[in-house]
């Protein structure tokens, strides 16, 4: 469903890609970008997590072939670079007359116009270009000279974590109170939108209908949390368990435990694993990766405190923060 502030929003530059880029290589590119500002990946920077929401906006508009014609040719009036003459309207101006002479009779530039009054007065102009508020009516564009495409519908839905994994049909209520279903694909991701083609409220002139968008929240795990296919888990193990190594076991999401060989010498924030254990869906199948986290014991009898005593005096004397002080020095 376009929106108003299109105009706006350059997400060919939010992306990094040039206009004609290919659908595999934008995926390619949201993917990497994705990866780098997910908020499981920089938990607590706002500003990484604004970013995240931009990009996610910019590629569900350019991923979808419909939206990102839609939105090329938007961004391309708004800017002037397509002129064209109004029928019906000898001696008229452009896109962009109407755009001045809004800007004029509001006292400023164009920005400051009211959108929803400007497409009114642009469609009573052009005899046809779409004379519903833009958003509600996506036909303007699309159907210029002819019938009008129907209006799109917002739907919403919140799922848990695992049927956003796993997939499922649901049922979700329409605006006329009946209810509808909507099959949710394996692998979809917080605020990821569905559109379901032809759904939508019918055309007022016997064009094609318009579909319904079904925004998707999904909620938060208490152990797993996303990664592209992936599936990520934290888990702790024993300082013994990570120093002397040990077979460990591992939840997975909805199934039995896996079970692990933790290494001798098994630092912190090591990664293990679990091929084919994460989220499988038509683009593929993601592993499990467990994070190992050494657990330290916030309680100590006196037993275990002289066992540690004598392993301080006997253990390895490398300083764990000599390369880190070096690099602070560089």
């Amino acid at each position: 469903m376009a929106s108003q502030d299109w105009f706006d929003k350059d997400f060919y530059k939010v992306l990094g890609v040039s206009k004609d880029i290919s659908a595999a290589d934008l995926k390619k590119t949201y993917r990497k970008l994705a990866r780098k500002y997910h908020p499981d990946s920089t938990q607590g920077d706002a500003a990484a997590e604004a970013k995240f929401k931009e990009i996610s906006e910019a590629y569900s508009v350019l991923s979808d072939k419909d939206q990102r014609e839609e939105y090329d040719q938007i961004r391309a009036m708004g800017s002037g670079s397509a002129r064209f003459q109004a029928p019906g309207s000898a001696g008229a101006g452009g896109f962009e007359d109407v755009f001045s002479r809004f800007g004029q009779s509001r006292g400023g530039s164009y920005q400051q116009a009211d959108f929803d009054d400007l497409f009114s007065m642009f469609g009573q102009q052009s005899g046809g270009f779409g004379s519903g508020r833009f958003g509600q009516s996506t036909g303007g564009f699309r159907g210029y000279g002819g019938p009008q495409r129907g209006a799109d519908v917002t739907a919403r839905t919140t799922l848990d974590f695992q049927t956003a994994v796993k997939g499922e049909t649901i049922s979700l209520a329409g605006e006329d109170g009946k209810p509808f279903k909507v099959k949710i694909p394996a692998g979809v991701s917080d605020g990821q939108k569905i559109r379901l083609r032809g759904r939508g409220r019918p055309s007022p002139d016997g064009g094609e209908p318009g579909d319904i968008v079904v925004q998707v929240t999904v909620r938060p795990h208490p152990v797993f949390t996303r990664d592209g296919l992936n599936l990520r888990v934290t888990v702790p193990v024993t300082f013994t368990e990570a120093a002397l190594g040990a077979t460990i076991e591992v939840p997975t999401l909805g199934g039995d435990p896996v079970k692990l060989r933790v290494a001798p010498g098994t630092p912190s924030g090591r990664v293990l694993r679990v091929k084919g254990r994460g989220v499988q869906s038509s683009k593929g199948t993601g592993d499990l990766l467990a994070e190992v986290q050494v657990a330290v014991p916030a309680h100590l009898d006196d037993k275990a405190k002289e066992a540690l005593e004598r392993f301080r005096e006997v253990e390895p004397k490398e300083n764990p923060r000599a390369e880190l002080m070096a690099k602070a020095r560089e």
